[in-house]
């Protein structure tokens, strides 16, 4: 197949390319740098340049490739503030990729979140996001939308990511890291038995190369390793490698010290991968969160406060 990849260079894309080749795939990765698109040269993929905000360059990249996965997001507004904005032109590429694709039979996969599925219980597949307006169920009606291009002849679905790590990690928990030596201090919320699903970065890629592949269309599919780690237990080990304290946060307190990472650190969002692992024979093999974490990658180099 020759598949188009959006967010080809970004930490998860740079796991999937590579996913791709080795299966025998043909790879065309989109990027908006010169040293996104050496990177992919390097990696063996064609480049198309743009944005995701270039809908005419995705709806030509999509119409002339065998399958699209689309990872691009807007991370730097998103957590800059502008969640919705960020959201909004997520579906807006969508859109362009559901009219390049229709009626094609194609597949289209796109990357969506496992958080705040279903309060006080494991999450499955089946749990559908609710929309209530706020900027965070702008990109969950976007994943709704993606499902519903099953209708217009579409092998459209979604893969909702769970917190990721691996070696080159830039995001929650290398945030985590950066924030305890920072503050000389591990901390947690409250108790810390809340509970963060994870999945290693090369597991969650296989996946998107299963989805892409044969996931069946309407599809929603759980990158999801691990059903829940205990936030305490994370911090513990970031606390011992460190050579700090390990300390409880109260809620109230929980933005001062933990700044944008407060409103993840606090949820209890286990999801199951069940029913994904049955429809795709999708087993994750890779380290989980604690075991990578003594592996001391984590800790080679300050992290991101």
């Amino acid at each position: 197949m020759r598949v188009f990849v959006t967010g080809a260079s970004g930490w998860i894309g740079s796991a999937v390319v590579p996913e791709l080749l080795d299966a025998g795939h043909q790879v065309v990765g989109l990027a908006r740098s010169d040293t996104s698109a050496a990177a992919l040269t390097t990696a063996g993929a064609e480049v198309v340049r743009g944005t995701v905000d270039d809908l005419d360059v995705l709806r030509d990249a999509a119409a002339a490739s065998d399958g699209v996965i689309h990872l691009a997001f807007k991370h730097d507004i998103a957590f800059g503030g502008d969640f919705r904005g960020a959201a909004e032109a997520d579906r807006r590429a969508v859109e362009a990729f559901g009219d390049a694709l229709a009626g094609t039979g194609r597949p289209f996969v796109i990357a969506s979140g496992a958080a705040g599925l279903a309060a006080g219980r494991v999450a499955t597949e089946r749990d559908m996001p609710a929309i209530d307006g706020s900027p965070s169920s702008v990109r969950a009606a976007t994943s709704l939308a993606t499902l519903e291009l099953a209708s217009r002849g579409i092998r459209s679905s979604v893969v909702r990511l769970s917190t990721c790590h691996g070696e080159g990690d830039n995001g929650f928990v290398t945030t985590l890291v950066g924030i305890a030596r920072t503050k000389g201090a591990s901390g947690y919320i409250g108790d810390g038995a809340n509970r963060w699903p994870v999945v290693h970065r090369l597991d969650a890629a296989r996946l998107f190369r299963l989805a892409v592949e044969k996931a069946p269309a309407g599809s929603v599919l759980h990158a999801v390793a691990e059903e829940g780690i205990a936030v305490r237990d994370i911090a513990e080990v970031i606390g011992r490698r460190l050579g700090v304290p390990v300390v409880s946060v109260a809620p109230e307190g929980a933005a001062a010290h933990f700044s944008w990472l407060a409103d993840f650190l606090g949820l209890d969002a286990p999801a199951s991968h069940a029913l994904t692992g049955e429809l795709l024979d999708w087993r994750p093999t890779r380290p989980g969160l604690l075991e990578d974490l003594e592996k001391g990658h984590y800790f080679d180099a300050p992290g991101v406060a």
